[in-house]
């Protein structure tokens, strides 16, 4: 699998906890981190103009020669995947993200599905819950403001728009699925918040290392955490060449990508 590249489209930094979980796998592989600090957040935009954005980020990474393309975004899969897949596939894998309400139901339940206010109650999400909680209890939590304190690195605002979300989720609930994927970059601190005394922590559930292991099998490629971690790291501002944002040198993923050698970010020609 030498010289592999994946490219990752995300707003901004909910695409950390995807590459992190493909560089776990395979530290071999080159990323591609393709985000839209322009035009964040994504979720309260007209799915037109999302859909725009999302394809202007995803053509800017395949600008860079990417072997597969990763959606690493609950809103823009929803909204962007079925243009990305048309105009990119076959030639480019693509694969999007979907909250892992499937596996947090087998664990028998009651669970909570912490959202975006625009994604929770959304027919897309409802639909998900009817067709893969197989009838175990599920609540929809709305968590106004949290993506934003996760992308800005906001600890004072991150803890408020947790403890709000905590006091929305029954206390009975045994896991908790995250429906943003900025969500699992403070996944322990939700854990913790929903967390009852005397009570087993609740099992959180991501869908980054489902969405890592997709996008290995879409290449046909094993994982191979040994491999030598030679993979470069190039970073895209919607569109333009930069580095990783501070903010994200707050998250213990952000400061495990920024060990990868940075490339100049000039497109290959």
């Amino acid at each position: 699998m030498t010289g592999v590249k994946i490219a990752l489209v995300d707003s901004g930094l909910g695409l950390l906890p995807a590459a992190v979980a493909v560089r776990r796998l395979r530290p071999d592989v080159e990323l591609v981190l393709s985000s839209d600090p322009d035009g964040m957040p994504w979720g309260p935009r007209e799915p037109g103009d999302l859909g725009e954005r999302v394809l202007a980020c995803a053509r800017a990474a395949v600008a860079y020669g990417p072997d597969a393309l990763v959606v690493a975004c609950n809103t823009a899969s929803v909204h962007a995947l079925p243009a990305l897949r048309a105009e990119l596939e076959p030639a480019l894998p693509v694969v999007g993200t979907v909250p892992a309400v499937k596996p947090a139901a087998a664990g028998g339940g009651p669970l909570a599905v912490w959202a975006t206010p625009a994604t929770t109650g959304s027919d897309y999400q409802r639909r998900l819950i009817r067709d893969f909680a197989g009838g175990v209890a599920a609540t929809e939590v709305p968590c106004p403001g949290l993506a934003d304190a996760v992308e800005h690195g906001d600890e004072a605002a991150v803890d408020a728009a947790i403890a709000a979300a905590a006091a929305r989720t029954p206390r009975d609930v045994t896991a908790v699925v995250l429906g943003c994927t900025h969500y699992e970059l403070v996944g322990e601190r939700i854990r913790a918040a929903v967390r009852q005394p005397a009570a087993p922590a609740p099992a959180l559930y991501g869908s980054a290392g489902a969405v890592a292991g997709q996008v290995l099998r879409r290449l046909g490629a094993a994982p191979d955490p040994a491999a030598a971690p030679s993979g470069d790291l190039t970073v895209l501002l919607s569109g333009r060449p930069g580095a990783l944002p501070p903010a994200a040198l707050g998250y213990a993923e952000g400061r495990l990508l920024a060990g990868a050698p940075a490339r100049s970010g000039a497109v290959p020609g």
